[in-house]
């Protein structure tokens, strides 16, 4: 684990009783290691199996709800022992052992500092939105696995991110949930018992902000807090949600996130050689290090060159108004003193990340990342061409080739994903330490030496854990109160383990398309009721509470899944969030995404399916532009470009229905006398062979090593 410079203390907000012969499962409850270890797992949920699902897998108030007895019982079982004392010798091999990072890369010994507006680490603590979180989360792990010296930056939303309920009439209806952070793996950070805190300067007033630990690994995540006694109540709720569609909010989270980010940092006594902004919220922070060097006497021209080569910006959207943008004078309403610490003008100030386009000039965060670091990228092959196009303004002056974007495309953490059984698999036929060489290709190759009654045997295991979950889901909801039962069925209550099934989750905005398969509501009647091959979609996702659009969109779905014609076979489940996705990603059959090409600019759920041997049915956009061989799934559409959006819609779902039709139904039905389908079977095993190396967040993490971290170490 990474120490700061100076000493400090995280002060735990949970206390356990505990039998000594168990007490380090207080040590393992406060660590998010055991998220990605499914044994780990296993170790909590053999306490009380009941409990630990009706607590959504909360180790923390797991070990408070239990019961000392129960506790003084697995104390003395010499089975659960004997798996808690392996279990705990795994734990201490991980962070004693010699890392990745320390045997190829030395020289970086200075923490890499990453910096995103939402982390998706598990269920239990709700601080994301979507993929951007669930990818942050993700590379964290990795980090930690590689021992990377990593650090990182983000918020405590004491309100978490919103559950999501749909009306019977298929209306997104947003709840708050306060989060209690007693029941959190957070501690707050103090110093003498007293919390250490940052302060954030507006012209008319100044901020506090304090900072509570999350131990992920061996990577330690700060999140700001500005909940904090003598803040106005306006104030408090600053970090009080993910993403506020009120802009002075945004701005002062921007703020919050990228300059409070560089002060927390220098509090606890960090020296960062490398600054990572995942997406353009953490910009700021460019100019909070360009600040320290001008407040030593260096002109702004020289502090910014010599911070350019440490700065790293990953942008991960194609799509306009996902980039943020505020007008000039709400950048002077919180900003007015500042650009004065930079021995700047407000012109000057203002010209460094202004957009002009046609709803006037705007201050571009995304602008603000580009012009002031030494590294940049996209998340696709695509996405890189699509994000040199769209900034190639900033550098009139060269070809579009040679605009300074590169790409690094997405992955997935391969343990956090892949569910335990297809891991055993891979444990028997590959070898015992086959993910310490998971970006291993040739390795990859023997997964074909998997026996297919082996590999079908643990598919359908994981189709009927995911039929079970989805029928307690609805009971829960059902027991609850307030559930017609068209909604019960609506819900997934009557899903087949047996049938050909599809999923659909993802955030719910348009360009995603989530309702190209009901462009001929008929037509896909006629599929899902095909007699002796019948077909099952589950939707599952979010729209962004103050996205309208997004909110019609599964409204849409939604009253085509109610159709009685439907037989339950087309489902949408509500409040998609890591714990359902896990359980679709492992128990769908197909894995289906129809993004209007070429806005996806990666995309990562397809990614955790296939390496569970799911193949993806997707438009060539994003990751699956280069993954996609003719052998591990199947392409919606062409790449190609079309007259109008109506055209390509029109062209894409009839290539959708047609593939749907003539190649996916037909292979997964074409049994053999032991009830297999051997062309399927061989589908999932290249699908897995194809995805496992090359999209995981091993190869992604060494790769902005290799590209970024280590030459940005090295200036």
């Amino acid at each position: 684990m990474i120490a700061p410079a100076m000493e400090f203390l995280s002060s735990p907000s949970q206390k356990f009783d505990l039998p000594r012969r168990l007490a380090r499962l207080s040590e393992l409850a406060t660590n998010l290691w055991w998220s990605w270890h499914p044994e780990a797992a296993r170790l909590f949920g053999r306490l009380d199996y009941d409990l630990w699902e009706r607590l959504h897998h909360n180790p923390i108030r797991l070990l408070n709800e239990v019961g000392r007895a129960r506790l003084n019982q697995l104390a003395k079982d010499k089975e659960y022992l004997e798996a808690y004392d392996a279990l705990f010798e795994t734990f201490d091999a991980y962070f004693r052992g010699e890392t990745w990072a320390q045997k190829n890369h030395p020289e970086i010994k200075n923490p890499i500092a990453y910096f995103s507006m939402e982390y998706g680490l598990h269920e239990t603590l709700p601080i994301y939105s979507g993929g951007l979180g669930v990818l942050a989360g993700d590379h964290l792990k990795e980090a930690s696995d590689l021992g990377l010296p990593f650090i990182a930056i983000g918020f405590m939303y004491a309100q978490g991110y919103f559950s999501q309920r749909i009306s019977e009439d298929g209306w997104q209806e947003a709840l708050n949930n306060p989060l209690t952070f007693e029941h959190l793996p957070v501690s707050l950070v103090k110093r003498d018992g007293v919390p250490v805190t940052i302060d954030i300067s507006f012209p008319d007033r100044s901020i506090t902000a304090q900072i509570w630990e999350v131990r992920v690994g061996r990577v330690p995540l700060y999140l700001l807090d500005s909940n904090v006694e003598g803040n106005s109540d306006y104030d408090r709720l600053l970090t009080a949600r993910l993403y506020w569609s009120d802009l002075d909010r945004r701005i002062m989270q921007e703020i919050l996130l990228g300059i409070g980010g560089v002060r927390a940092l220098r509090a606890l006594g960090y020296a960062p050689t490398v600054w990572h902004m995942n997406e353009g919220h953490a910009s700021f922070l460019t100019l909070e290090r360009i600040r320290e060097l001008v407040a030593g006497g260096a002109p702004f021209v020289d502090a910014a060159n010599k911070t350019l080569a440490q700065n790293i910006f990953t942008t991960h959207t194609p799509v306009p108004a996902g980039n943020d943008e505020f007008p000039l004078w709400l950048v002077e309403k919180y900003l007015a003193n500042y650009w004065g610490e930079l021995g700047l003008t407000r012109e000057q100030f203002m010209d460094v990340a202004k957009h002009v386009h046609p709803r006037g000039e705007m201050y571009s965060m995304p602008v603000l990342a580009l012009k002031l670091s030494g590294g940049s990228n996209a998340v696709s092959e695509l996405h890189g061409e699509v994000s040199r196009d769209m900034w190639k303004f900033l550098w009139s002056d060269r070809n579009v080739k040679d605009v300074p974007i590169q790409h690094v495309t997405n992955g997935v953490h391969t343990r956090n994903w892949m569910a335990r059984r297809v891991s055993n698999l891979l444990d028997k036929y590959l070898g015992a330490d086959w993910y310490d060489n998971l970006d291993d290709h040739e390795l990859m190759e023997k997964i074909d030496q998997i026996p297919d009654a082996e590999l079908w045997a643990v598919h359908h295991h994981l189709k009927r854990k995911m039929a079970f979950y989805l029928t307690e889901r609805v009971r829960d909801r059902w027991t609850r109160g307030g559930f017609h039962p068209v909604q019960v069925v609506a819900s997934g209550v009557l899903i087949n383990p047996y049938a050909l099934t599809i999923g659909f989750a993802r955030r719910f905005a348009t360009y995603k398309r989530a309702s190209l398969i009901l462009s001929d509501v008929e037509r896909l009647l006629h599929i899902v009721n095909r007699p002796n091959m019948p077909v099952q979609i589950i939707f599952a996702g979010k729209a962004h509470p103050a996205d309208e659009p997004g909110k019609q969109l599964i409204q849409q779905v939604y009253r085509t899944v109610k159709k009685a014609e439907t037989g339950g076979r087309i489902v949408f489940v509500e409040d998609y969030d890591m714990n359902l996705a896990r359980y679709l990603v492992q128990g769908v059959d197909v894995w289906m995404n129809t993004p209007r090409r070429p806005y996806e600019a990666s995309g990562t759920s397809g990614m955790k399916a296939a390496i569970n041997g799911v193949p993806n049915f997707s438009v060539l956009d994003g990751w699956w532009r280069e993954a996609y061989n003719g052998k591990n799934g199947w392409a919606i559409g062409e790449e190609k470009e079309y007259e109008s959006n109506e055209a390509q819609d029109a062209a894409d779902a009839e290539s959708l229905y047609h593939t749907l039709e003539h190649q996916i139904i037909p292979k997964f039905y074409d049994r053999d006398p032991k009830d297999m389908s051997r062309e399927w079977l061989r589908g999932m095993k290249e699908s897995m062979k194809t995805v496992i190396p090359q999209f995981s967040t091993r190869r992604m993490v060494k790769e902005y090593v290799e590209k970024f971290y280590a030459p940005a170490a090295k200036k």
